[in-house]
């Protein structure tokens, strides 16, 4: 997720780690685990803290309800991440708000006045 938030491939991503990009994809995938030392490096390159890898795990233990699940996947598709990307770059705040406001309107089906 935050490699689609910096708008970074794949190919990128595993050039700056001295993999290729199949080896990110398995990691990504869940294929292949990550070691404490390549989480770290990802961190780096990611610019963010190794936390960032775990804030959404259960501090109780307690397993994820079936909504719970189904939000997080929803949050992380390709697509919302560039959605989100996307609206930032958006430099005027009227027209975000704006475009905030039409698509509420358009989810919930109620068209503004």
């Amino acid at each position: 997720m935050r490699r689609l938030l910096l708008d970074m491939n794949q190919e990128t991503l595993a050039n700056a780690l001295g993999l290729t990009f199949q080896q990110v994809q398995k990691y990504e995938g869940g294929a292949n685990r990550v070691s404490a030392s390549r989480l770290k490096q990802m961190s780096e390159i990611l610019q963010v803290s190794i936390e960032f890898f775990f804030d959404d795990l259960p501090t109780d233990n307690a397993p994820q309800t079936v909504e719970e699940q189904d939000r997080r996947e929803r949050m992380e598709r390709p697509e919302t991440i560039e959605l989100i990307r996307l609206y930032y770059a958006i430099d005027d705040p009227e027209v975000r708000r704006r475009l905030l406001e039409m698509i509420k309107s358009v989810g919930t089906g109620h068209h503004p006045d």
